[in-house]
């Protein structure tokens, strides 16, 4: 159960609520309405990464589901999962992220390299200069900051998740899908 209720529909003001009633219904966009000066300009960076990145978006899916799997986020998960599919990411590479196993050599190097730097930023302040250099190979400059601002927004994004228990669920298309654990509770 979520540790914040729902917001007061009557709290927000109008050019809000009218940019959020063009967004599918999201208990994560609902949190976030809590902070009516910043939830917009939240949502609009999410969009941004996924209309205005040189990373392709395959590459980028791999960055969310690592953010996802190394800060304990089962709703960035969840969304991402479908997504990530979509974007080409097979079920055996989604494993081993998820299995946490970074030099997998199943992985393709580009993979291996892109895995182990988002891992890296997620848990250390400083990522070491050989693998720096090892991402600087498979990446442009503008790639690796947007990287880094993927692995920023989905960090933001899980934590408020995770430290306010938002509703697991998958917004893919238009419809919200509820998953098999928000399925079983109801």
């Amino acid at each position: 159960m979520a540790r914040l209720t729902d917001p007061d529909p009557n709290a927000i003001p109008t050019d809000v609520r009218d940019f959020l009633s063009a967004l599918p219904p999201d208990p994560m966009v609902k949190m976030l309405t809590h902070s009516v000066g910043t939830v917009t300009p939240f949502i609009q960076l999410a969009r941004a990464q996924f209309t205005a990145l040189e990373l392709p978006a395959r590459s980028r899916e791999l960055v969310i589901l690592t953010v996802a799997e190394y800060t304990g986020c089962e709703f960035v998960a969840a969304q991402h999962r479908p997504m990530s599919e979509a974007a080409g990411v097979d079920q055996r590479t989604r494993e081993i992220i998820s299995s946490q196993r970074v030099d997998n050599p199943d992985l393709s190097a580009y993979d291996r390299t892109l895995i182990r730097f988002t891992a890296e930023v997620v848990r250390s302040p400083r990522v070491p200069d050989e693998l720096f250099d090892q991402a600087r190979q498979i990446l442009s400059e503008r790639e690796i900051v947007e990287v880094l601002q993927v692995i920023g927004y989905y960090w933001s994004f899980g934590r408020v998740a995770t430290a306010l228990n938002v509703e697991i669920t998958t917004v893919y298309g238009d419809e919200p899908l509820l998953t098999d654990e928000t399925e079983r509770a109801d």
